[in-house]
């Protein structure tokens, strides 16, 4: 299974660029199959290697950092780059042919069928649910990626017979010249700009999930989502087997089989099969997780699983945490934490799905997202409390104009709690949903959402 990408690698002069969790998984998969095969490895932390002692003692790695960890990239044979390194600010024309990814080598050399998951958000879920259902009616199903676990970590377990779920960022997809069998691209909304060049670069770097398809490959996407709309008409007749995803869209005013459309609480085809018959008892809420319960429905029709069995299953499939995730009610005013919010649409969705939200927490990392019309949403909701925590929350307090919402202004997460809780009205929500990134004032949108969590049940 694995023989082509060891032999691809075997005496290459290999880089590894980053070292965090997957440099790491790239370093020991190497050096399961390779142990004496001499590797570079490149961080700017000049303290990185404090967490991985046996890389430190290892003979035949030769360690760069500081200054030193982005020169001469043009003199390897390949680079594995990590995905969070940004080359926004670097020319990549002298070596982009060398940047090379685990995500890249794994789909050009592994043979098992794969599907692939991106968007700009419901990725996680989407793909945990696609691997829940897949695991009912499936015997080697692997849930890897962005979701947490390096595709090569699992690697040596994987036979002809395994279906991996992949949910990918457009960081793992940024260089890469191949795709999943089954590319799924659930929408595209303005996020990570301090990464790319543009917000067309990073529209860029989605669309190679399906760029790269072969004829007898799927692709599934939401025409509802203009922007993701327009792009994939630009890039012309694609050689899979596309299917729309719409719960806009009216069934008799179609004309495409493999549409898949939203009929009241049903999805259907054009066709008219039905392939999910929703429930009040689902647990994952709102329009928008609606429309990853499509995608997922879809996954099941292209892979010819029972549809009643999988319909139970979505129904009785959980939340993931930090996901629009119940706290807990205390004093009369329930919790919800939402800290996987990063962009406006996001938080909007919560907003509309809960309902009765009285007090909204905001406010992270400014990455140039435009906030106007998120700012014209708040106005005419009936939020009666916005907290706003640095830097995009405080800019949004100066934004929004209303005089029957009340505006705090505070310093971190603790302040922010105490607020809610001396503010929120009894028997209504106090939603954390930050429209903004965590990075600069907390390691990851998790811990965000911990503290959150932890402070609320003081």
């Amino acid at each position: 299974m694995i023989d082509k990408l060891v032999e691809y690698l075997k005496n290459k002069k290999i880089l590894i660029l980053g070292f965090g969790m997957e440099g790491y998984s790239t370093y020991k998969f190497i050096r399961r199959h390779l142990p004496n095969q001499e590797l570079i490895i490149s961080d700017g932390n000049p303290s990185f290697l404090e967490k991985f002692p046996d890389v430190a003692e290892d003979i035949n790695a030769k360690i760069l950092s500081q200054d030193m960890y982005l020169k001469d990239l043009e003199n390897y044979d390949i680079i594995m780059k990590t995905p969070g390194l940004s080359f926004k600010d670097i020319d990549v024309s002298k070596f982009e042919e060398k940047i090379k990814s685990q995500l890249e080598l794994f789909l050009e050399f592994v043979d098992v069928f794969t599907i692939g998951v991106t968007g700009t958000k419901g990725k996680s879920t989407t793909s945990s649910l696609i691997y829940s259902v897949l695991s009912k009616q499936k015997e080697d199903v692997h849930l890897l990626g962005n979701i947490g676990v390096p595709l090569w970590d699992e690697i040596d377990l994987l036979n002809k017979n395994s279906i991996v779920v992949l949910e990918l960022s457009s960081h793992q997809l940024e260089f890469v010249k191949v795709a999943p069998n089954i590319a799924l691209l659930l929408n595209i909304f303005e996020e990570h700009l301090d990464h790319y060049k543009s917000y067309e670069h990073y529209i860029d770097a989605k669309l190679n999930i399906c760029r790269y398809q072969k004829e007898d490959d799927y692709f599934l996407y939401s025409i509802d989502n203009e922007c993701l709309k327009e792009h994939v008409s630009k890039m012309g007749m694609l050689k899979q087997n596309v299917f729309e995803i719409s719960y806009n869209s009216n069934p008799k005013q179609v004309d495409k089989d493999s549409l898949i459309v939203r009929n009241g609480e049903t999805v259907v085809t054009e066709s008219g099969e039905v392939l999910y018959v929703d429930s009040e008892n689902r647990r994952l809420l709102g329009e928008h997780n609606f429309n990853n319960i499509m995608f997922a429905v879809t996954v099941a029709k292209i892979l010819d699983l029972d549809l009643q069995k999988a319909m139970n299953n979505i129904y009785d499939f959980a939340p993931l945490p930090h996901r629009m995730e119940f706290v807990g009610e205390i004093d009369g005013v329930k919790y919800y934490n939402d800290s996987i919010a990063t962009i406006p649409a996001s938080t909007i969705n919560g907003i509309e799905t809960l309902k009765n939200v009285n007090t909204l927490i905001i406010g992270g990392k400014d990455r140039g997202i435009d906030y106007s019309e998120f700012a014209k949403f708040l106005e005419k909701s009936n939020i009666e409390h916005l907290i706003c925590l640095p830097d995009t929350g405080w800019k949004i307090a100066d934004m929004v104009v209303d005089e029957n919402m009340e505006k705090y202004i505070v310093n971190n997460m603790e302040e922010a709690v105490r607020f809610a809780k001396e503010v929120t009205r009894k028997g209504s929500i106090c939603l954390l949903s930050p429209a903004a990134s965590s990075y600069g004032f907390f390691k990851n949108f998790q811990e965000r959402g911990n503290l959150f969590k932890e402070l609320v049940r003081k």
